[in-house]
């Protein structure tokens, strides 16, 4: 897709972090954007930011995890812009009590309470799901070129049984097969899966869009409050982020992956996974190292 003038985009999770960064790229190019979002505060708050940048953008209130709110964002990005032409399934969350990370234990994948898994995989993978769902028949009815973002994260290319990291694996199978299908079709259309490491947002402080029925937002002890915080703080900048999406998307590339900082443990993965062998172990002290002396992880 090169052709970006007049075009519409709708981003998921895109009242804050990599999703308005997104947006506000796409608006530079002289696009329509649609945010959806589940904070309404946040996302008022952006779109005024926008308009008063003369920019054409429409706000809506989404809840990923509902199939029925989605529809409701497709038909509201027609009813105001006509055809949409780039979707980025963004919205994500991580969850505190994930993989011992309120506690500093070593938990497996059968420690995760379900309300996790549920509240996780219905955010992560299902929202995901729900959005090709309700917006891809209708891209490719229209017939013009479009593009699909699908963010997952360098959790779906490395080991890991904890429901963020199933997630963003199940996200990664999702595009390829997505990609795979536009073009056996001979659509107009092209995916691509976004594997970022760390990155400076908002999802340390998902817990407080957690929903009650999928337990009350945990409450960590300062340490693991203050440890994710301060990766995620030190983390790439959602705008560099949105270049490389945006510069993916001309170049039809499947998968997006701005760290490279990884490219060697993914690599190592895939060797042990070729030498039949036991799961690649990361070494988090050394990545730590790593990141220490400069590099973005």
């Amino acid at each position: 897709m090169r052709d970006f003038e007049g075009k519409t985009a709708v981003v998921t999770g895109g009242a804050s972090g990599m999703g308005l960064a997104f947006a506000r790229r796409f608006a530079a190019e002289g696009m329509n954007v649609v945010l959806a979002d589940i904070e309404a505060d946040a996302l008022n708050t952006q779109v005024t930011r926008l308009e008063q940048e003369e920019r054409n953008v429409l706000g809506v209130i989404v809840n990923t995890m509902r199939r029925e709110t989605l529809e409701n964002l497709r038909d509201e990005a027609i009813d105001r812009f006509g055809n949409i032409h780039i979707l980025c399934n963004n919205a994500g969350v991580a969850s505190l009590d994930d993989a011992g990370m309120t506690s500093g234990e070593i938990l497996g994948p059968w420690d995760v309470p379900d309300s996790t898994w549920d509240w996780v995989m219905g955010v992560n993978f299902w929202g995901v799901l729900y959005g090709c769902q309700v917006f891809i028949p209708h891209m490719l009815d229209h017939g013009e070129e479009g593009h699909i973002v699908n963010t997952a994260s360098v959790a779906g290319l490395i080991p890991g049984g904890g429901a963020y990291g199933v997630s963003k694996h199940g996200v990664l199978a999702l595009t390829e097969g997505i990609y795979q299908s536009f073009e056996a079709m001979g659509a107009k259309l092209s995916a691509s899966v976004l594997c970022p490491g760390l990155v400076n947002t908002n999802i340390g402080h998902a817990e407080r869009n957690r929903p009650s029925e999928f337990g009350a937002p945990v409450d960590p002890n300062d340490e693991a409050r203050e440890g994710l915080l301060s990766m995620l703080s030190g983390g790439m900048d959602p705008e560099q982020v949105a270049g490389i999406v945006f510069d993916s998307i001309v170049e039809q590339r499947c998968y997006i992956l701005p760290h490279t900082s990884w490219d060697d443990f993914v690599r190592g993965r895939v060797d042990n996974i070729l030498a039949r062998g036991a799961p690649l172990t990361l070494d988090f002290e050394e990545l730590m190292r790593r990141r220490a002396a400069g590099e973005q992880v």
